[in-house]
């Protein structure tokens, strides 16, 4: 069929006669390109985002009907079966035993880093001004949960610590305790066990302060000092439970050591270490009690030492 001459004469026009745009032929439909807002309506995942869930007992043509996949009778259809369960006989990891290695001497502390304290304080939800142990961190939820062993400090986001604090951790980095110390604070290192970190979040527990140890948060008077040890006698009233202190080796020797700024460190004499198995270099008893090769004693030139 032949073509109308009403649309031959509209071509031939268009020939004749170009019209000039600015815009490139490709730009047209991103211009005349409308999106209305049943669009919303339209989304969904795509194909095999995510597999269906299978209903079971539906029927035999489900193919999971009648038994829904469990199978006859017995433990396993009726009821639960614990794992490593061998139908009642010794399990398999009590007969050939457990394998791995346990150590006995790590420990379990809860991490926090200065740049998150700086935020809490600057939150308002902790107060500078008062010594900050794990029991206003917890409180403060700052940490969620304190472990067994403590907390300890880390030193990411030093540059953001601009208060000076006064903290009694478990443990500290030494990047972080050359960044309190240079913002004017204190870090002080205390032994915590399981038992303290529960009754010191319960209240029933002085977190700071015990038998041994002398802990001087800021430089006072002897008057303000005076008047913080009447306060801390009279606070330790208030506590059903004494807060213990490190019997182990390894922990006395951490608490001693000055650079972990551990709170015994008052019990080291001047010019010895805070090892008690080592002797310190040029510390040699001289003098010491000796037995001669004749049987006699010599004069003991030193005072007896447990260590």
């Amino acid at each position: 069929m032949p073509p109308r001459m009403q649309l031959l004469s509209r071509a031939s026009a268009a020939v004749s006669q170009p019209s000039y745009s600015p815009l490139a032929p490709f730009l047209y439909p991103a211009l005349n390109q409308q999106r209305s807002a049943s669009i919303l309506s339209s989304l969904s995942d795509n194909k095999t985002a995510y597999n269906k869930r299978i209903r079971v007992g539906r029927g035999p043509s489900s193919g999971y009907g009648k038994t829904s996949g469990r199978g006859h009778k017995g433990q396993k259809q009726h009821g639960k079966v614990p794992v490593g369960f061998n139908g009642g006989q010794t399990p398999d990891y009590v007969v050939h035993g457990q394998r791995g290695f346990d150590n006995h001497f790590s420990t379990e502390m809860s991490p926090v880093n200065l740049n998150r304290i700086q935020y809490w304080i600057n939150a308002g939800r902790l107060d500078p001004t008062q010594p900050i142990t794990l029991k206003e961190l917890s409180a403060s939820r700052c940490i969620h949960g304190v472990r067994k062993d403590g907390v300890k400090l880390l030193g990411r986001g030093k540059e953001e610590l601009t208060t000076p604090i006064h903290l009694v951790v478990s443990r500290a980095s030494a990047e972080a305790i050359n960044a309190v110390e240079k913002a004017g604070g204190t870090v002080t290192t205390r032994y915590y066990t399981e038992f303290a970190v529960h009754k010191i979040r319960q209240n029933q527990m002085d977190p700071i302060h015990s038998l041994q140890s002398r802990i001087v948060l800021a430089p006072e008077s002897e008057e303000g000092a005076e008047a913080a040890a009447d306060a801390l006698a009279e606070e330790k009233k208030h506590y059903k439970y004494r807060l213990p202190d490190p019997t182990s080796r390894k922990a006395l020797e951490y608490y001693r050591d000055s650079a972990h700024r551990g709170y015994l460190s008052h019990k080291v004499a001047e010019g010895h270490g805070p090892s008690l198995f080592f002797k310190t270099p040029g510390m040699g008893k001289k003098g010491t009690q000796r037995r001669s090769r004749t049987g006699g004693a010599q004069a003991a030139g030193g005072e007896n030492r447990l260590w």
